[in-house]
This record gives C-alpha cells, sequence and structure tokens, in this order.
C-alpha cells in the first residue's frame, strides 16, 4: 500500500556536514527540501531579481559612482554591492540593490577579477559607465544587515528597497521512485551505516546520506520508501505484461548488488538489476525502460540451466547478510545481496515460479551423450521422468521416474552417475552411466525438472518458497 509522509532529518553534504533537512515521500516520489532564504516582495521586484540587468550611471561632481564593493575572486566570491550612500548616482538611480553582483563594467567580465582589479576597473571606466548585474539573495541579507548597523543612513526614496526575505522550504533534489533502490550500505562496501540510509533514483540523482534520529525512525522511512518502490515496480510489471505472452511474462524485478572481484574493481559491491522474464534470468547495469533494452541485456541465462541457493551465514564472505548464488550451466557464478531478508525471500519464490513455469511450458529436454560408447540422447520429461535414447538402435535404452532416483555422482568434469530404485524390486539399485560435455547445464536442469515436478504434485511447495 502506498504511503505519502513528511519529515525532518539529517543529511549530509558532499563534504559529510551534517545539515537539517525535510523528506517529502508521495506514491512516485521522494523529495529532499532544505530551508533557504527567499523574497516574499509582491510589488513586481521578484520578477526583476531574477534576470541578469544592466545599469547606467554617470559619475558625480566628486567623481564617484556611490558605491562600495566587497568580495572578489581573492575572497572566492563575485563582487558585491555591499553599500549605497544617499544623494549619490547609485542610489538615485532607482535599479541598483545590496547584494547586486557586478559581472561587468562595460564590456569588462569581473566574475574571475579580483577585489582591487574591480576597483581599478571601475575607477578608469570613465564618465559614464554600464553595470551588468545580478541579485544575489544570501548575499543580500549579510550585506544588509551589515549596513543596518553601520553608521551609514539608508538609501534615499529613490532607490528600490530590498525585498523582504524570509526562510522557506525549498526542493533541492527529487527522486523518482520507480527503479530508484534504497540502500543502508556505504556504497561499494559490505559496510552498514549506523541508522542511515541513501536513496539512488534510475538518474542517479541520490538523497545523500539521510540521518536518522533512531532505529525506529530508521524502520519507519525505510518500510514506508521501499512499498512505494515495490508497488510502483509490481504495477510497472502488471502493464508490461499485458503486451507480453504467457511464456514470456515478467515474474520479478528487483535490485541487488553484485560481489565483484577487488582485484578488477576498486569497489567489492556494485547494484545490478535483476529480472525474471519467462524461463529468463536477466542482470542489467541500468534496468530496462524500453523494450529494446531487454534486447541489448548481455547477461541472461535460462532459469532451469542455473541453480540458485540462499547463502547461510557460515557461507557468507564478508559482512553483508542476505546474500545468494546463481551458477550457471555455463560456468559464471554471481554472488548477490539483497537489502532485507524479505527482498531474499522474495527472490527466492519468485525464482521457483519461474522455474516451474518454464519446464510446465517446455515438459521435456534433451541432452546429447554417450552411454556405453554409444551417442544417445538424455531426456527429461515432466510426466515420464528419465529416458535414454540410442541414436543407433533408434530406441529408447531405459526409463525411470523422477520418485525412482535415489542420487548421483559426477566427477565435475563429464561424467554422470544416476542411481535409481529398480521398479521391480525398489530395494535394488541401477546405476546409468553417462558423459556429457554440457554436465553442469544437465546437473541444474535435472535440478530445475525435479523441483517443478514436486510443485506439481505438492502445490505449497512454491508457497513454501
Amino acid at each position: 500500500m502506498n504511503e505519502d509522509k513528511t519529515g525532518l532529518v539529517t543529511i549530509l553534504d558532499p563534504v559529510g556536514k551534517p545539515r537539517t533537512a525535510k523528506l517529502v515521500l508521495t506514491t512516485d516520489t521522494l523529495s529532499v527540501l532544505r530551508e533557504e532564504i527567499v523574497s516574499t516582495d509582491s510589488n513586481g521586484n521578484d520578477q526583476m531579481l531574477s534576470q541578469i540587468r544592466e545599469v547606467c550611471l554617470c559619475r558625480d561632481e566628486t567623481g564617484g559612482f556611490g558605491l562600495s564593493l566587497k568580495g572578489g575572486a581573492d575572497c572566492g566570491l563575485p563582487v558585491f554591492i555591499s553599500k549605497m550612500p544617499p544623494n549619490l548616482p547609485a542610489s538615485n538611480s532607482g535599479k541598483l540593490l545590496i547584494g547586486d553582483a557586478i559581472l561587468k563594467i562595460n564590456d569588462v567580465v569581473c566574475e574571475k577579477m579580483e577585489h582591487d582589479a574591480v576597483i581599478e576597473t571601475l575607477k578608469s571606466a570613465g564618465q559614464t559607465v554600464y553595470l551588468t548585474v545580478r541579485y544575489f539573495k544570501p548575499a543580500a541579507l549579510f550585506l544588509k544587515r551589515e549596513s543596518q548597523s553601520s553608521s551609514s543612513s539608508p538609501g534615499s526614496s529613490q532607490s528600490p528597497s530590498l525585498p523582504d526575505l524570509e526562510r522557506q522550504w525549498v526542493v533541492c533534489v527529487t527522486i523518482p521512485l520507480l527503479f530508484a533502490y534504497l540502500s543502508r550500505f556505504i556504497p561499494g562496501t559490505d559496510k552498514l551505516r549506523t541508522n542511515a540510509f541513501e536513496v539512488v533514483g534510475v538518474n542517479s540523482a541520490s538523497t545523500g546520506v539521510v540521518l536518522c534520529e533512531d532505529s525506529r525512525s530508521l524502520a519507519d522511512w525505510i518500510r514506508a520508501i521501499t512499498n512505494n518502490i515495490s508497488a510502483l515496480l509490481s504495477h510497472m510489471i502488471k502493464m508490461s505484461n499485458r503486451l507480453l505472452i504467457p511464456e514470456d511474462q515478467v515474474v520479478h524485478m528487483t535490485w541487488t548488488q553484485e560481489r565483484v572481484s577487488p582485484m578488477r574493481h576498486f569497489q567489492a559491491w556494485k547494484p545490478k538489476f535483476l529480472c525474471l522474464k519467462g524461463a529468463e534470468i536477466c542482470l542489467f547495469d541500468v534496468p530496462p525502460m524500453q523494450t529494446r533494452d531487454w534486447v541489448r541485456c548481455d547477461t541472461v541465462f535460462k532459469v532451469y540451466e542455473c541453480m540458485f541457493k540462499v547463502l547461510k551465514d557460515v557461507e557468507l564472505l564478508d559482512d553483508r547478510q542476505h546474500c545468494c548464488t546463481i551458477h550457471c550451466g555455463t560456468g559464471e557464478k554471481f554472488y548477490l545481496s539483497a537489502e532485507s531478508r524479505s527482498d531474499l525471500l522474495q527472490l527466492e519464490k519468485a525464482w521457483y515460479k519461474t522455474n516451474h513455469t518454464s519446464i510446465t511450458s517446455m515438459k521435456s529436454k534433451t541432452f546429447g551423450c554417450t552411454w556405453r560408447g554409444m551417442l544417445s540422447g538424455l531426456t527429461l520429461d515432466l510426466e515420464s521422468g528419465f529416458s535414454l535414447y540410442d541414436n543407433t538402435t533408434k530406441s529408447y535404452m531405459w526409463t525411470y521416474k523422477f520418485s525412482q532416483l535415489k542420487g548421483s555422482s559426477d566427477d565435475n568434469r563429464s561424467k554422470l552417475r544416476l542411481h535409481f530404485h529398480s521398479a521391480e524390486n525398489p530395494n535394488n539399485v541401477e546405476t546409468r552411466e553417462i558423459q556429457c560435455s554440457g554436465l553442469h547445464t544437465l546437473l541444474f536442469s535435472i535440478h530445475a525438472f525435479l523441483s517443478a515436478k514436486l510443485a506439481s504434485v505438492d502445490p505449497l511447495f512454491l508457497g513454501s518458497h
């Protein structure tokens, strides 16, 4: 169920400094708001202040323009107008404000000039000068206070007054929640943050590190955000499946983290978007947002030719929990981590569902092999079980039901021994040895057929995984 939520949090800025912020969660977005000083002027000045303006000034009889300046490139700032004494050209023009940054003097660009250089440029500008300026709100507030505390009198009535300023919550980043992910881990590592998380959008926009006041607040935010993300993904799956045939339906989408070799990457973990679609598992660096993205996916395997395993604590390689492995018959192995135990169990359930659907649709699969030196075909059939077809005699040499399989052993290269209970005497065990170049694909497919057969016999099997 979607949830709207608003609350104050602390967010670390890029240099690690904590700042108070407001999080606003809606059905499809998460926004970060920060307090900023904004103008509440309603007399039309706002529109003027947002623009770059050009102001013409003429020197007075004493040879000045009536401006005091602060800042400069040597201070890491633009040059600002800090004071405008009354009855002088600047204040009399009615077009300049304390807090205006001087961008150009005539045709001379001043944005990267030091303070003294700007002063000299202004002095040598001639009798008439054209100033290109832009109002800068944060500087205006500081300079206005400084000006009011000085002995200088306020500007003449002809000078436009500074607009009224107040603090307001302003959106600084908005994360679309569709295809976004939440993580409590420091990116690329197995180190868990304390009472903190980060949300990253599909466009790589990030909330930054969000610090919560306690574990309860953390849990509330994580639950609300992940629920909204899951709801959007579920809706996306339903919309996509309306255009797909039953055998090609999307079963599950989720973000995982893949553990990669530290020898090849400076970070041990990287995000992977996992999809179970039709009979395939697809792994993306960027979620598939268009039809052509599915075709362009480089990492695609048949689910029934892979082995999925949820890892126990003693099998974990580092401090990341909720991990699983996917072994592919072609030799590839993926070590993945989910954000929570619930996410991992949902993935496991979706895996078995995908496997069951693909096997029941396919019904049977044959593998080329040799038996007693003869070219043969080992067929796995959801209804009849195991059967070996001899290409020379064009006949079936033996057949066993899945329920007759007692066990198996292999040499991890090509040789496989299947041990079956005899149909005539269940106490007798008959061993059939075959050789298959795609041994691991065969082994994983046998496991997939057995799982699908068990799910067909016991419908509760799928619900329990």
